[in-house]
C-alpha cells in the first residue's frame, strides 16, 4: 500500500516545501548529523526527558523528517527503490521513537510507584524517630525524677521547696502511670479484635505450606507411577522455600514494650506484669466461650483462629518483651486453653452426625495444631481427640456409602454398559483400569459390566480419599494400615453386603443374576487398584503393597459372594427349567405306540437353553459359562430320572421310554453343538455338556435294552450303566410294564423278542430285590 502511495508521488506534480528555520535550527543540524552518521541517540533522548522537554526533541525529529521528505521528493524520480527504502527507514525511526517514548513513560510510572512506597516508608521511619526521641526524653525525665527523689530531695535546703517536690513527684509518677496504662488498655482492646485476623493469617500460611507439601507428594507419586509403568521421563526437582512467619505476621507490640519499660523505670515492674497477666487471662477466658448463636460448624474457624491469634501474640511477647511473661505463666495459660478446646471438641464431635462436617472441623484443627506447634505449643491432646473420633468418622462415612451403594444397585438395570464416546470410556473404564486391552475399542463399546461398577468404584475411591484426609496430619506417621482396615470394612461390610442383599432378595432374572456375578468378578479384580490408590495417597512404596499376603481380605470375601451369585443364578435357572419340565406331566406314559419324534416340552427346554447359553456367553467368562451349562444340563438329567421316580407315576411302558429317548437325542445334539460352538471344548474339561445327561441316557438305554439283567454284571454295569444307582433302578423297574396282550390275541402271535426282554426285566427285578 505504501509502495502504491509512493508511485502516486512520482507522477504527482513536484511541490516545493519551505522549511522554516527556528531559533534552535543549530540543534536540528546536530541531530540530523547524528542521525546521518548512525550515532546513538540515547543520550540525547535521555537528556530531553530529564530536562522535561521531550516535546522539543519530537519537534526537532519532525523537522528532520520534513527536511528528509523534501530531499526524498527531489530524488524519488531518479531513485525510486532508494526512495522506498529511505521511507521505510524513516517510518522505522518514527515507530522506534514512539516505542521509546512509551517505554520511558512506563518506566517513569514504575519509578513513581516505587518512590511513592518508599516515601511512605520514609514517613513512617521519621515518625518512629520522633517517637523514639519523645520516649528517650520521657525516660530521661523519669530518670531525673528518680535521681531527685533518691539523691537530692533530702539535701534541698528550702523546706517549702522540698515539700512541693515531695508532693509533685508521686503525682507526676501517677500521671505517667495512668497515661501509659491508658495506652496499654487501648492496645489490649485492639489486639483482641485483631487476634482473629492474626490467627487466620497464620493458619492460612500453614494451609499453604500443607498444599505445597501435597503438591510435592503428588509429583513424587506421578514420578513413581511413570517409573513403574516406564512411561514418560522422570524428573526430580529440589524445592527450597523458607518463609519467615514473624515477618508475615505483623502486629504492633510497641505499647507493651513502652508500658513495660516505663513501669520498670518507675520501680513497679511486678505490678505491670501482674496486670498484664490477669488482663490477658481474662481475655482468653472470653475467647474460650462458645457462641450459641450459630452452629459450631459455622463458628469453629473463628473460634480457633481467635485462640491461635492470642497465643501467637503471647509467643511474640514472651520472646521479645524482656521477661514480661515467664515460661510458667505461658504454660499455665496454654494448659487452660488446651483443656477447654479439648472439652469443646469432644462435646461437638459427640453431637456431629455427618462425616463431612467432622472432616471440615478436623482439617481446621490440624492446621491450628501445625500453626501453634510452630510457635512452641504442645498440641498432642487436640490430636488425641481427633484420633479417638476416627472410628465414629468412618462409621458415619460407611453409613453414607451404604446408602449411596444401595441406591446405585437399586437403580441399576444390570445390563451390559454401552459406551458411545471416548470420554465416557476414559471416565468409566480407563480411570479405574477396567479395560481388558490397551487398545482403544471401536465405539459403541459394550462393557462386560453394568453401570453400577464404575459408580461403585467412584464411591470407593472417594471413601479412600476421605479416609486418608481424616487420618493424615493427625500425628500418625504411618496410617496406611488404618486406611486399609477401613477399606476392608467398606468392601466387606457395605459393598459385599449390598450385593448379597441384591442376590438374595432382589427377585432377579437370569440375565440380571449373570450380570451381578460378572460385576462381582470385576470388583474383585479392582481390589488391587483400591489398595494401590490407598498406598499412593499414604505415600507408601508400591513394593510393600505388592508383597504376598498384603492384599485386602475383601478380595476373598467377594470371591465367596461371586460363588453365592452363581448359586443364586443356578437356582433361578433350575426354577425356570422346572416350569418347562413340568410339561412332562402331559406325557402318555402308557402309550400303545412308540412316538417318532421328541415330546413337545423338550422343544421349550432347548429354546430356553439356547437363550441361556447365548446370554451367558455375552456376559460371563468361559469358566462361568461352563458351570452354568453343566448345572442346567445336570438338572435336566436329574429331573428326567426324577420323573420316573415320581410317586404320581405308577406305571410306564416301553413306548414312553422310547419317547424320552427321543427327547434325550434332541438334548444331546444341542449340547454337543453348543459345547463346540462356544469354544468350551478348548478348556479341556473332564466332562462335556453331553456327558451331563449320562444318567438319564443310561437309564433309557437300560429300559430299552433287550437284556436289562446285564445291569447286574459288574463289568457291563461299570461300562454302560456306571451313573445309575441300584435303589433308583429298582424303584423305576418296578413301574416298568410291557404293553398288555390284545383282547383277541393268541399265544402264537406274541412277539418272541418282547417276551425275552420281559423275562430279562423280570430277572433284573428279582435280582435287585435280592440285592436290596
Amino acid at each position: 500500500m505504501f509502495a502504491a502511495d509512493s508511485g502516486m508521488m512520482l507522477h504527482a506534480p513536484s511541490r516545493r516545501r519551505t522549511v522554516v528555520e527556528h531559533a534552535d535550527g543549530g540543534v536540528d543540524v546536530v541531530l540530523a548529523t547524528s542521525i546521518g552518521n548512525g550515532e546513538d541517540l540515547g543520550p540525547a533522548v535521555r537528556h530531553s526527558f530529564e530536562s522535561g522537554k521531550p516535546e522539543s526533541l519530537l519537534h526537532q525529529l519532525r523537522n528532520i523528517v520534513r527536511k528528509k521528505e523534501v530531499e526524498i521528493e527531489e530524488l524519488c524520480k531518479l531513485h525510486y527503490e532508494d526512495f522506498i527504502v529511505a521511507v521505510d527507514e524513516l517510518r522505522g525511526v518514527l515507530v522506534d521513537a514512539d516505542e521509546l517514548k512509551s517505554m520511558l513513560s512506563s518506566e517513569n510510572l514504575r519509578l513513581q510507584e516505587v518512590a511513592s512506597a518508599l516515601l511512605l516508608r520514609l514517613e513512617e521511619l521519621l515518625e518512629l524517630y520522633l517517637i523514639k526521641k519523645n520516649v528517650t526524653e520521657a525516660l530521661q525525665i523519669l530518670k531525673t525524677l528518680d535521681m531527685i527523689e533518691r539523691n537530692y530531695i533530702r539535701n534541698t535546703p528550702l523546706k517549702p521547696l522540698r515539700k512541693v517536690i515531695e508532693k509533685q513527684i508521686p503525682a507526676l509518677k501517677l500521671h505517667i502511670e495512668k497515661k501509659v496504662c491508658s495506652e496499654f488498655n487501648d492496645w489490649l482492646v485492639h489486639i483482641r479484635s485483631a487476634a482473629k485476623e492474626i490467627g487466620q493469617l497464620a493458619i492460612g500460611q500453614a494451609s499453604s505450606a500443607r498444599q505445597r507439601e501435597e503438591e510435592k507428594r503428588a509429583r513424587r507419586r506421578e514420578a513413581e507411577e511413570q517409573s513403574r509403568t516406564g512411561v514418560g521421563d522422570v524428573a526430580c526437582a529440589l524445592d527450597i522455600e523458607h518463609i519467615d512467619e514473624d515477618s508475615m505476621l505483623e502486629f504492633d507490640l510497641t505499647p507493651v514494650y513502652r508500658a513495660h519499660h516505663i513501669h520498670t523505670c518507675l520501680g513497679i515492674e511486678e505490678k505491670f506484669r501482674d496486670y498484664y497477666y490477669k488482663n490477658r487471662l481474662m481475655q482468653l477466658n472470653l475467647d474460650l466461650q462458645i457462641s450459641s448463636a450459630q452452629p459450631f460448624l459455622e463458628s469453629h474457624q473463628a473460634f480457633f483462629a481467635q485462640i491461635a491469634g492470642f497465643f501467637i501474640v503471647e509467643d511474640r511477647v514472651r520472646r521479645t518483651a524482656g521477661g514480661l511473661l515467664s515460661d510458667s505463666q505461658v504454660e499455665a495459660i496454654w494448659e487452660t486453653a488446651i483443656a477447654k478446646m479439648t472439652s469443646v471438641l469432644e462435646d461437638q464431635f459427640s453431637r456431629t452426625d455427618t462425616a463431612s462436617h467432622l472432616l471440615l472441623i478436623k482439617d481446621f484443627v490440624t492446621l491450628l495444631g501445625a500453626t501453634l506447634t510452630g510457635h512452641g505449643y504442645r498440641v498432642a491432646p487436640l490430636l488425641e481427640v481427633l484420633d479417638s473420633s476416627r472410628d465414629k468418622y468412618h462409621e458415619l462415612l460407611l453409613s453414607e456409602c451404604w446408602k449411596q451403594i444401595s441406591d446405585i444397585l437399586a437403580s441399576d438395570s444390570f445390563e451390559q454398559m454401552v459406551i458411545k464416546k471416548e470420554y465416557e470410556y476414559n471416565m468409566n473404564v480407563l480411570s479405574f483400569q477396567l479395560q481388558s486391552s490397551e487398545i482403544m475399542p471401536v465405539f459403541p463399546f459394550i462393557a462386560p459390566f453394568s453401570s453400577s461398577v464404575p459408580d461403585v468404584c467412584r464411591i470407593v475411591r472417594s471413601f479412600i480419599e476421605d479416609s486418608v484426609n481424616y487420618l493424615s496430619y493427625g500425628g500418625h506417621i504411618n496410617f496406611y494400615e488404618a486406611v486399609k482396615k477401613y477399606l476392608d470394612k467398606l468392601v466387606i461390610g457395605v459393598l459385599n453386603e449390598a450385593l448379597l442383599n441384591m442376590i438374595h432378595t432382589g427377585n432377579l432374572g437370569v440375565s440380571q443374576a449373570m450380570q451381578i456375578a460378572a460385576n462381582i468378578a470385576v470388583l474383585e479384580d479392582s481390589c488391587d487398584l483400591f489398595l494401590w490408590q490407598a498406598a499412593q495417597l499414604c505415600s507408601v512404596p508400591l513394593r510393600l503393597v505388592e508383597r504376598p499376603h498384603a492384599g485386602l481380605t475383601a478380595k476373598a470375601v467377594l470371591k465367596a459372594s461371586q460363588n453365592a451369585a452363581y448359586n443364586a443364578l443356578v437356582n433361578v435357572i433350575d426354577s425356570k427349567l422346572d416350569e418347562y419340565l413340568a410339561l412332562m406331566n402331559g406325557i402318555n406314559w402308557t402309550a400303545d405306540e412308540a412316538p417318532e419324534n421328541a415330546n413337545d416340552y423338550i422343544h421349550e427346554v432347548v429354546v430356553y437353553l439356547d437363550f441361556l447359553i447365548s446370554t451367558a456367553q455375552q456376559i460371563l467368562p468361559a469358566e462361568a459359562l461352563y458351570k452354568i451349562g453343566v448345572g442346567a444340563l445336570n438338572h435336566i438329567s436329574d429331573s428326567i430320572v426324577a420323573a420316573f421316580l415320581s410317586e404320581s407315576l405308577k406305571r410306564f411302558t416301553l413306548n414312553a421310554v422310547i419317547g424320552i429317548g427321543n427327547d434325550l437325542k434332541t438334548l444331546e445334539a444341542f449340547a454337543a453343538e453348543r459345547f463346540q460352538s462356544t469354544g468350551l471344548s478348548e478348556l479341556k474339561k473332564d466332562r462335556s455338556f453331553r456327558e451331563c445327561l449320562v444318567e438319564a441316557r443310561q437309564l433309557v438305554n437300560l429300559l430299552v435294552s433287550n437284556q436289562p439283567e446285564n445291569f447286574m454284571n459288574p463289568v457291563i454295569r461299570e461300562k454302560n450303566y456306571g451313573a445309575l444307582d441300584y435303589k433308583k433302578v429298582a424303584s423305576i423297574c418296578e413301574k416298568f410294564k410291557d404293553a398288555p396282550d390284545r383282547l383277541f390275541g393268541s399265544l402264537s402271535s406274541r412277539n418272541t423278542k418282547q417276551d425275552a426282554r420281559k423275562k430279562s426285566m423280570d430277572m433284573l427285578k428279582r435280582r435287585l430285590k435280592d440285592f436290596s
